[in-house]
């Protein structure tokens, strides 16, 4: 049985995530931008999520690279250890929207969403 390039993927992403994404990268004004999505200590259930924009010159041979349609998720190997197969979605729905990170390595998750205990 073979797996699509999505299933090998560590970080999904859905369409709205991913369409969400690159207009906030058109408006940063530079292409070559990729999204770094990791973890650090803190939070309500120990651990939170990071994400920002950072320039391709930064990926380093240590890091995972994800590619979709042109545009790269980078994550480096400590973080892929608790985020590996998360799901980024997006909706702009007035209450409770925003990204959303749905976690399979995640024990327990609070209730903002952005934070998680693995």
């Amino acid at each position: 049985m073979t797996q699509t390039a999505e299933q090998q993927k560590g970080i999904l992403m859905t369409e709205a995530a991913l369409q969400h994404v690159k207009a906030l990268q058109a408006q940063q004004g530079d292409q070559a931008l990729c999204l770094r999505v990791g973890v650090r200590q803190g939070g309500c259930s120990g651990m939170s999520y990071t994400m920002d924009f950072e320039d391709a010159s930064n990926i380093t041979e240590q890091d995972e690279v994800y590619d979709y349609d042109g545009f790269r998720v980078v994550c480096d190997p400590k973080s892929l250890l608790y985020v590996y197969g998360m799901m980024l979605d997006y909706s702009n729905a007035l209450i409770g929207g925003g990204f959303q990170f749905t976690n399979p390595n995640a024990a327990q998750t609070c209730g903002c969403g952005k934070s998680f205990g693995a």
